[in-house]
């Protein structure tokens, strides 16, 4: 697909629905996971841009999240207080059942108007599974299950006599009604899956709708993208994948604020949080055949935006942000997934001063691209 055919970049942000922030920092950061707060953040954003917000999920405190609201009620209150704004909620294979699931969401889709979406987050916090006394899979076998439940979710949202035999899951003559809401061009409510690993990226190009990475420098990001469209054209599905990109938007009206910004949110680290999470995720790459997968290679300083939203770069002034934006897209991004320092005055300075400059070197980019195409 060329540049000039491909939709408007959308935005995603990520719901403060536990305590702590973005960032594992001692920063001032003015947000809230209070309801009252992300429903008026929610508004905001639907104002500004974003087509998407993402409910994080955890179980138990966590490297600087102390408190937790849980994922999926959580986004069906953000979704009854906005109008056209989709809510993704994240949530674990292992914790959920997914016939389950399945039907919680086709009701949140049916009182949202068709606006539910799922992050099907195959886990990296053990402490979540075995405290609840589930057992902890080793990786690839829980990014296995990650891929079955995706593929009995689709088949319980499709079909009237649901049929799955698989190692984790398992239906027989399976009938939801009410099936999700019919919207054009979307079969069911959109999956989004994530991670970095050789596992997540063969899931993502088999079973994902949307595939989530994490911050990655223009390379890494477009490797991730050549190699899951690999897996999606030998699964038939070249074409069906699209691509989201986590990144923490430091906008300011010059670049040295920005990166000043930046160092103070890295100098003021809670380094204990910080290397306790480091301590616990590095093991998720660590533990995969090839030693390949999320924060893998993460630095301490990338890892203080604990979805390594810093190495996306989005730091500086609009101009700056804009250009990077639209490069990402370039390298194959359908969609930038953003967190703030401070939520509500970010979101607006993003739609006001951010935003416009990206839709007019959208606007530049397809104009090239047709005339390009026309003298060929």
């Amino acid at each position: 697909m060329s540049h000039a055919e491909q939709a408007p970049l959308k935005f995603a942000y990520w719901v403060p629905n536990v305590s702590g922030g973005l960032v594992t920092s001692t920063i001032e950061q003015r947000t809230d996971w209070g309801y009252d707060y992300n429903r008026k953040l929610a508004q905001l954003a639907e104002a500004n841009g974003f087509e998407y917000a993402l409910s994080q999920v955890r179980y138990i405190a966590s490297y600087g999240a102390a408190y937790q609201h849980e994922s999926t009620s959580f986004s069906l209150a953000l979704l009854l207080a906005t109008e056209r704004l989709k809510v993704i909620a994240a949530v674990h294979p292992g914790l959920w059942q997914p016939g389950v699931l399945a039907k919680l969401i086709s009701t949140a889709d049916h009182l949202s108007g068709g606006r539910a979406a799922v992050n099907v987050v195959s886990g990296w916090f053990k402490d979540e599974f075995t405290k609840l006394g589930e057992p902890w899979l080793e990786h690839d076998e829980r990014y296995r299950r990650t891929e079955e439940f995706i593929r009995v979710l689709r088949e319980i949202w499709t079909s009237d006599h649901a049929e799955f035999r698989g190692d984790f899951y398992r239906l027989h003559d399976f009938d939801l009604k009410p099936k999700p809401v019919e919207v054009p061009g979307r079969p069911h409510p959109e999956i989004f899956q994530g991670g970095n690993s050789t596992a997540a990226r063969r899931n993502g190009g088999r079973v994902s709708d949307w595939y989530f990475s994490n911050g990655k420098d223009y390379d890494g990001f477009a490797e991730q993208v050549q190699e899951v469209n690999g897996h999606a054209a030998d699964a038939g599905r070249l074409g069906q994948v699209r691509f989201g990109l986590n990144g923490f938007l430091i906008a300011r009206d010059s670049e040295r604020e920005a990166r000043e910004t930046l160092h103070e949110i890295i100098a003021k680290a809670d380094a204990v949080a910080v290397e306790g999470f480091r301590g616990a995720v590095q093991q998720a790459g660590s533990s995969t055949s090839d030693k390949r997968g999320m924060w893998a290679d993460s630095s301490f300083d990338d890892l203080v935006q604990y979805n390594d939203g810093f190495r996306t770069q989005l730091i500086g002034t609009p101009e700056q942000i804009a250009d990077r934006a639209i490069e990402y897209k370039r390298r194959g991004a359908d969609l930038l997934l953003l967190g703030f320092l401070h939520y509500h005055e970010e979101v607006e300075y993003f739609g006001r001063h951010v935003l416009p400059i990206i839709r007019e070197k959208e606007a530049e980019l397809d104009a090239r691209e047709l005339s390009t195409s026309s003298t060929r």
